[in-house]
């Protein structure tokens, strides 16, 4: 498991205006920034008071943002922000953008780094927000924190769902609903609240039509595998992937434990007796390579869901926090349907 994330687990821009620092027309779905739109260039920079993690903070329409991985991206793509993001910091593990729903957003702006987010790269890319998760792109460690970036004058915007375990402001969201905060805080921050409104009602509307279609009966227990051989890295209660499993009408076997993506051992594994695994697809660790081990690995060989062939793939932005998620979803919610008939 990559330190870059959580689950073993974007340099376009000019400077910042002067006088129109609220009143842009935003690429993409035709949204604008709020009302100061018609204001002239007199109008003074919209500013606008948003939680991040439950903390109040107040934030001016940035120009020049920074997302750290496919889902922060997704997400400002989604509302049509591609004019305000200045570029993307993208690590190995993310598959290639060209495959994204968003390509064409991606095209249009800068990768400035396929490594790991740090304070240097920001700094010098003059960005005037950072979108990422804590310990998905900031990171005591690595010295990059929205604390830090505070201090330094750039605005920092942390995942919903992150925030379980972000020290001082911890705030416990299920991760979908974390989605939705995460599209309507983002909507208020860059002033297109209406546009957000509708991202999200689309994406309710989708999840709620496969939990509909949930198959009858005991949901099939489903083992998420992350990556490790020691010993496994999987999901728990708290990130994307367990609504996933549970809206679809599945069972997640490590879905009672209060974690993000955390380490399991073998054995909890092979006593869940799952009956699917899905395996967490990687740009830098593939999937075929992962169902190979678990085929050989004398630990999981005999598992039911190995002697059926009962994998499902799930694309790595299908399951960290993002749009995509509900792509995910109804494929997995397919999957499964074709189990029952």
């Amino acid at each position: 498991m990559p330190v870059t994330r959580i689950p073993n687990a974007a340099r376009r821009g000019t400077a910042l205006g002067s006088a129109l620092a609220a009143v842009l027309l935003i690429g993409g779905c035709g949204a604008e920034v709020g009302p100061d739109a018609e204001a002239g260039a007199s109008a003074p920079p919209r500013k606008v008071t948003v939680d991040r993690c439950g903390e109040p903070v107040t934030y001016t329409t940035p120009r020049r943002a920074v997302a750290y991985e496919g889902g922060s991206a997704d997400k400002l793509f989604s509302l049509g922000l591609t004019d305000h993001v200045l570029g993307y910091v993208m690590p190995p593990a993310n598959p290639p953008v060209t495959e994204s729903p968003w390509a064409a957003e991606y095209a249009r702006v800068e990768m400035l780094s396929d490594d790991l987010l740090n304070k240097e790269l920001v700094v010098d890319a003059r960005a005037d927000l950072v979108v990422a998760g804590w310990n998905s792109g900031f990171s005591d460690q690595r010295g990059i924190t929205p604390e830090i970036l505070d201090k330094l004058g750039i605005q920092s915007f942390m995942h919903t769902e992150s925030c379980f375990n972000y020290p001082g402001h911890p705030q416990r969201v299920t991760p979908f609903e974390a989605l939705y905060s995460d599209l309507e805080r983002l909507g208020k921050i860059f002033g297109v609240e209406e546009r957000a409104e509708e991202v999200v009602e689309g994406l309710r509307r989708r999840a709620e039509a496969v939990a509909a279609r949930a198959p009858e009966g005991d949901p099939v227990p489903v083992f998420l595998y992350d990556s490790g051989t020691d010993q496994p890295f999987t999901a728990g209660s708290q990130v994307p992937p367990n609504d996933i499993i549970g809206t679809a009408g599945g069972r997640n076997v490590f879905g009672g434990l209060d974690e993000r993506w955390t380490q399991v051992s073998w054995e909890a594994v092979t006593e869940a007796e799952p009956e699917v695994v899905i395996i967490l697809d990687y740009g830098d660790q593939p999937a075929q390579e992962k169902i190979d081990f678990l085929r050989k690995s004398p630990r999981t060989s005999r598992l039911p869901a190995v002697e059926k062939n009962n994998f499902f793939v799930l694309d790595y932005n299908e399951g960290i926090s993002g749009p995509r998620n509900i792509d995910g979803l109804e494929k997995f919610a397919e999957y499964l349907r074709t189990l029952k008939d």
